[in-house]
C-alpha cells in the first residue's frame, strides 16, 4: 500500500509526487485531476507500453543472431546455429526457443552503437538528453498512471524479485538518470532501499482504513502540507483517486505471489542453470548467478507492471554479457551457457505469455547492449569490444515482425546495409510511445523529449 506519511509523521513531497502527479508542464496531482489535463496526456501517447531488456556487457552479434556459420573457424558462431521460422534464417544455438518463434520478433543485422565503451547508452545517454528514456515517457504523462496510481517508469534489477541478489551495477553509468528533467521523473525501483517496500505502506491503521473520516483527515493534512489552495469539488476528485490509489491494487503488481504459480514456473529461468553448475573461477560469478535466477521472473514482472499502468520498464540482471574471457568474465562459448540460455527461455515465455493475453501489439520489448563483440574470436576463448556491430531485437508493439532488417559484411564486424544507429533506434521507441505529430503541435513538451523523437528516422521496415 501507499505510504502518505514518512515515520516521523510528516508527509513527504516525494512520496506525494509518486502517487498522483502528471508532469506535462510540471503539474501534480492538484493541478492534473481536469478532464482537460487527462484528454490532453492520452491525445499525446498511444497507450502502447515498452520493455527495455538492456543486456550489460556488450552481447556477441555472432552467437546470438547473426551466426555466420560459413565464415572460417575463429570467427563463426561458437555455439553453432539453429534454424528459424524464417527460411534462410539462423540464430546462434542457443536459442531454439526463439528461433522457433522468429515469426513474431525482427532481428536487426546492422546495428550499430557507434563505440566499443562500456555505458548505458541505449538507454541513458546524449540521444536521451542523458536521462533514462523512461524518464521521457513519464515527463509528457505523468509520474503515476491518473487511474491505477502505478508508476509509468520502473527499473528492475535483480533485487526486484530477490533480495539476496547483488545490488543494481551502476559502475558504467546510471539508470536511474533524469538529465535535466528533474530528480521526480527517475525510474520507480522495487526492491532497492527506501523504496517500494518502505513507501507502500498505509500511514494509518489497516483497519481504519474503511473509515472514510479518517482517510480524508490524512488527506486534508496532506493538503495543508504542500500549501495546496482549495480546489472546491475538485478536491473531491483528489480524495478518491488517492483513496483508489491506496486499495486499487498497485502494489500488488509488484507481488509475484499474487501471479499463478504455473505462469511464475514458465517464466522461471532458476532451474535452467544451477549455481554449481556455474565456474567459481570467474570474478563475475555472483552475477552469472543473479542473471540465472532472476531474469526471467524479472521479465514477468515487468509484463505485470505494463498490465497494470507502467509505460516504460527497464529491465537488467547487470553486467554480465562482458565476454572476453578473462579473470573477470567466460568466453563466448561458456558465457552462452550462462546468459545466451536464460534469455532464449525467458523472453520466449514473455512473448507467448503476451500473445496469450492479447497484449501483443500494446507492448514493445526491445532487447539489446551498448556494444558488440570482435568478429574474431581471441585465443583465450573470447571476444572483445567492439563498436561496429551489435545484435538487436525487437518484438510486439504493433510493429512489422518476422523478419530481419539489414545486413551485416562476411565477418559480422560491420553493416553491409545502411547502418541503424541508437538515434534510430530511440527514435522507434517514442513513435512506439507517443503520436509525433501531437507532440510537434503540444505547447511545453520539454526539448530533450522532441530531439529523442524526432532527431533521426525510426528503424526502417517496422512500421
Amino acid at each position: 500500500m501507499l505510504r502518505l506519511v514518512t515515520p516521523d509523521g510528516r508527509f513527504g513531497r516525494r512520496e506525494f509526487l509518486r502517487v498522483g502527479g502528471l508532469a506535462l508542464g510540471g503539474l501534480t496531482l492538484p493541478g492534473v485531476l481536469t478532464d482537460a489535463s487527462l484528454a490532453a496526456a492520452s491525445r499525446l501517447t498511444t497507450g502502447k507500453s515498452v520493455v527495455f531488456l538492456f543486456l550489460h556487457g556488450g552481447p556477441s552479434q555472432i552467437e546470438t543472431f547473426d551466426p555466420k556459420m560459413t565464415a572460417p573457424l575463429g570467427i563463426r558462431s561458437a555455439t553453432g546455429e539453429v534454424a528459424t521460422r524464417i527460411p534462410g534464417v539462423t540464430f546462434g544455438g542457443t536459442f531454439p526457443k526463439l528461433a522457433a518463434m522468429a515469426d513474431r520478433l525482427t532481428v536487426v543485422r546492422s546495428f550499430s552503437t557507434g563505440d566499443g565503451n562500456h555505458d548505458i547508452k541505449p538507454v541513458v545517454g546524449r540521444d536521451s538528453g542523458g536521462a533514462n528514456l523512461g524518464t521521457l515517457y513519464s515527463r509528457v504523462v505523468g509520474t503515476n498512471h491518473p487511474v491505477t496510481g502505478m508508476p509509468t517508469n520502473a527499473a528492475l534489477f535483480p533485487q526486484a524479485v530477490d533480495p539476496e541478489r547483488e545490488p543494481a551495477q551502476k559502475s558504467f553509468g546510471n539508470f536511474e538518470s533524469t538529465g535535466g528533467l528533474g530528480a521526480a521523473y527517475a525510474p520507480f525501483v522495487p526492491g532497492a532501499a527506501g523504496d517500494l517496500q518502505k513507501d507502500m505502506q498505509l500511514a494509518i491503521a489497516a483497519d481504519r482504513l474503511g473509515d472514510r473520516r479518517a482517510l480524508l483527515s490524512e488527506l486534508d493534512r496532506v493538503r495543508f502540507a504542500l500549501d495546496v489552495p482549495g480546489r472546491g469539488d475538485g478536491l473531491d476528485r483528489i480524495r478518491e483517486q488517492a483513496f483508489g490509489t491506496i486499495v486499487g491494487g498497485v502494489a500488488g503488481a509488484f507481488d509475484l505471489s499474487k501471479e499463478d504459480p504455473r505462469t511464475v514456473a514458465r517464466y522461471d529461468t532458476a532451474p535452467l542453470i544451477t549455481p554449481d553448475q556455474i565456474d567459481r573461477k570467474w570474478n563475475n560469478y555472483k552475477m552469472y548467478v543473479d542473471n540465472v535466477k532472476t531474469l526471467g521472473k524479472l521479465l514477468l514482472l515487468s509484463r505485470r507492471l505494463c498490465e497494470a499502468g507502467c509505460g516504460f520498464v527497464t529491465v537488467t540482471t547487470n553486467f554480465v554479457w562482458d565476454n572476453h574471457a578473462d579473470v573477470n568474465n567466460t568466453g563466448v562459448a561458456e558465457g552462452m551457457r550462462y546468459c545466451g540460455v536464460p534469455l532464449d527461455h525467458a523472453v520466449s515465455a514473455f512473448l507467448e505469455d503476451l500473445a496469450e493475453r492479447g497484449l501483443s501489439d500494446k507492448i514493445l520489448l526491445v532487447c539489446c547492449g551498448e556494444m558488440g563483440r570482435t568478429p574474431r574470436i581471441n585465443s583465450n576463448g573470447g571476444r572483445d569490444h567492439w563498436g561496429g556491430l551489435a545484435p538487436l531485437l525487437l518484438a510486439g508493439g504493433r510493429l512489422k515482425m518476422g523478419q530481419v532488417i539489414g545486413q551485416s559484411t562476411r565477418d559480422a564486424g560491420e553493416p553491409a546495409s545502411e547502418p541503424v544507429r541508437i538515434p534510430n533506434l530511440v527514435a522507434t521507441i517514442m513513435h512506439t510511445l507517443f503520436d509525433v505529430g501531437e507532440l510537434r503541435v503540444t505547447r511545453g513538451v520539454p526539448n530533450e523529449v522532441m530531439r529523442a523523437a524526432t532527431a533521426a528516422d525510426p528503424i526502417p521496415g517496422l512500421a
